[in-house]
């Protein structure tokens, strides 16, 4: 067996040739080096940020939109008879629906009450979920037929759009802006922006997020409200609700504005927090998204919606979801038709 020997170099001096103060520096590089892992101090503030966070200086405030009731976007299609489960009327969407053998519905797995993944079993859980469910239920007699497709909040439309999903279950709020592009169904929960803040912080409402950090959603209605209503606050505007809670945390964040729905699913994750203040601007509406040329499946999913809101089917499922949090309420938010 060959031996290999590499040849020896001769150590040389790191400042041999080097005089005067240039010789103090260069032996400095000889030293030692630094730990590699440097010790921390202080807050948590110089820790990453989560990925795609964006920070908004304060700055001139958007203006208010137009309440949805201002255009009629509140009001929807009304249902006609609904087929019994299992025999669709040919032709149309709900043929088509029919014939895959199941639902696809675009969702997301970071809303805690409303749409998550339960770390127990591992199958997508909530208020939304459970909504979902029903319309399957509606179509095939079964709503466990379901398929559920994980959407960002901006890639709801071009999904809609593109027929990649049937309908969007994922927090979405009527504006009238949105209505141009979406086929609404009633709304289904009614929520008001608050603020949620760290237990013993200095922030009860607007007034004091005066040069606070302020975490929110980069794609919703709650991001303008919070620049009109706290114009000298910073936000930092994240991808998913989860990364809000991970920024407080972190003490990224002084605190967290947006539906008191999705802070209470918040606060239900991590006691350390608390829902203060009033409420926010104006009301929001949520509903179902359906394409905006599928006429047939928002009659239909109203017709869920009606059923659902008659039956105590609703109330069983913010009574599951929400009544612990946002306190019990009289009743589902009423339908309201245009035609």
């Amino acid at each position: 067996m060959t031996q290999v020997r590499l040849p020896r170099t001769k150590a040389r001096p790191c400042a041999r040739h080097l005089v005067g103060v240039l010789a103090v520096a260069v032996l400095a590089g000889c030293a030692a080096p630094d730990p590699l892992t440097p010790t921390v101090a202080g807050t948590y503030t110089t820790r990453p940020m989560t990925e795609g966070a964006q920070i908004i200086p304060p700055g001139p405030p958007p203006p208010e939109p137009p309440p949805p009731e201002s255009c009629g976007a509140l009001a929807s299609l009304r249902p006609g008879p609904q087929p019994p489960p299992g025999q669709m009327p040919p032709g149309g969407s709900l043929a088509e629906i029919a014939a895959r053998g199941r639902l696809i519905v675009g969702t997301d797995q970071n809303t805690n009450l409303f749409s998550f993944r339960d770390p127990t079993t591992g199958t997508l859980q909530g208020l939304e979920i459970d909504m979902a469910r029903e319309i399957a239920r509606d179509i095939f007699g079964d709503p466990t037929k379901v398929e559920f497709r994980l959407l960002t909040s901006a890639g709801r439309f071009s999904a809609l759009e593109n027929n990649d999903v049937d309908v969007v279950a994922h927090g979405f709020s009527i504006t009238c802006e949105r209505a141009q592009r979406v086929g609404f169904s009633t709304e289904y929960v009614r929520a008001f922006q608050r603020i949620l803040v760290p237990r013993g912080s200095d922030i009860t409402g607007p007034a004091d997020l005066a040069g606070k950090r302020v975490c929110t959603f980069v794609d919703t209605t709650s991001l303008g409200t919070v620049q009109r209503v706290a114009p000298d606050a910073t936000i930092i505007a994240v991808p998913d609700w989860g990364d809000c809670l991970v920024t407080m945390q972190k003490k990224q964040a002084d605190a967290v504005s947006t539906s008191d729905s999705i802070l209470a699913g918040l606060a239900s994750q991590d006691p350390n927090f608390q829902i203060v203040g009033p409420r926010l601007e104006g009301e929001e509406h949520w509903a179902i998204g359906v394409n905006k040329n599928k006429d047939d499946l928002v009659r239909f999913v109203n017709g869920t919606l009606d059923r659902i809101r008659a039956d105590g089917t609703w109330m069983r499922i913010y009574d599951r979801w929400l009544a612990s949090p946002l306190g019990p309420i009289a009743g589902p938010p009423p339908a309201t038709y245009r035609d």
